[in-house]
This record gives structure tokens, C-alpha cells and sequence, in this order.
């Protein structure tokens, strides 16, 4: 069982059309967590404690695209339709947007790398941190393993993230409870 208190903050991962189903490097399934991502939203909302939306934001040329070295295919550039936030998904207005992989030649797994993020956290005092998104075994598993690299608390919302293949899958969510991580559901939560 978990409560919320007044030093929590909730960073949804990179829910972006490139990664839905019908987007440029799909996630499978990633579609079906943004009904419990909303729920999530809305009572961080309620609750008044902040809310990150980190996303791919690339340049045309970017480092991680096959056609400049890179191993994924072209996706989420900056202001196409793949890299805007998925249908669908209810960001409340007061969510901080924090875009990552925003310079050619720097690639960003983790929400925290070439950010504001951890200088945002710091400034409102969060202590624990609460993640939800995609893709389980690639993002979302940095942002976690970063925030708890620099200690804070980290509950992975396992109700409300997605990834790509199910052994990698297995692999991450392993690596990040070895790490310290808290795994947790909606139903987890106290009254």
C-alpha cells in the first residue's frame, strides 16, 4: 500500500504517437495503459503535486536514426505528429513538458539526461518519484534507474507501463527492483 504526500511527483514517459501502436517505432499495446496513465494524472492532479511529461524531441538529424548511424528508425522529430503526445492521453495544464534527445548528437534513454528535470524536482522538494510509460525496457527503465541514481524513492507504476518485447521486459523491471525501485498498482494505493 503507498500514500501520496507532499514530496511526490509523477514523470509519465515518453507517451508520444511515434510509440503507439500505428506510430513510427510502435510499442505494442502501449495504446491500452493511457486509460490507467489518466487515472494517475488526475489524482496527482487533485492532489496537487507536480507532473512531468518527458518526450523524444529530435532534430532531422538526429544520432539514434539508421540513416545517421543510429539503431531505430526516424521517430517522434520535433514537432511532427509522432512526436506529439498520444490521443487520447489527458495531461493536466500544469504538466512540466521536459524534451529530451533535443540535440543531433546526444542520445537520452532516461528523462533526467541533457534535462531540467532533476533541477525541477529539487526546486519543489520531491523526495519520490512515481513513473509510468513506455517502453518499460528501454525509457522507462533509465528514468527509473537515473532517479534512483540520484536517490530519490522510485515506484514503478507497473499498472501503467508498456514494452517492447517480453523478455526485455522481464529483464528491466528485474533491474530496477534490484535497484531499489518499489513496484505498485492503482489497487496499491491507500484510501
Amino acid at each position: 500500500m503507498f500514500r501520496l504526500g507532499s514530496r511526490d511527483a509523477l514523470i509519465v514517459v515518453d507517451i508520444q504517437n511515434d510509440f503507439m501502436p500505428w506510430g513510427a517505432l510502435p510499442v505494442n499495446g502501449a495504446d491500452s495503459i493511457i486509460p490507467v496513465v489518466n487515472r494517475y494524472l488526475k489524482l496527482f492532479s487533485e492532489a496537487g503535486l507536480p507532473i512531468f511529461a518527458t518526450r523524444d524531441w529530435h532534430p532531422e538529424n538526429h544520432v539514434s536514426f539508421k540513416e545517421n548511424g543510429g539503431i531505430w528508425p526516424r521517430h517522434c522529430v520535433q514537432w511532427s505528429e509522432g512526436a506529439a503526445f498520444a490521443k487520447g492521453l489527458e495531461l493536466p495544464p500544469e504538466t512540466f513538458i521536459i524534451n529530451k534527445g533535443d540535440r543531433p548528437e546526444l542520445e537520452a534513454y532516461s528523462g533526467f539526461q541533457g534535462t531540467l528535470l532533476e533541477q525541477l524536482l529539487r526546486e519543489r522538494g520531491v523526495r519520490r518519484v512515481f513513473v509510468c510509460g513506455v517502453a518499460t525496457d528501454y525509457c522507462v527503465k533509465n528514468t527509473v534507474l537515473g532517479a534512483l541514481n540520484l536517490g530519490y524513492s522510485c515506484v514503478l507504476l507497473a499498472d501503467a507501463v508498456k514494452g517492447v518485447a517480453p523478455e526485455t521486459t522481464r529483464e528491466a523491471v528485474n533491474r530496477m527492483l534490484e535497484a531499489g525501485a518499489v513496484a505498485q498498482t492503482m489497487e496499491d494505493l491507500a484510501p
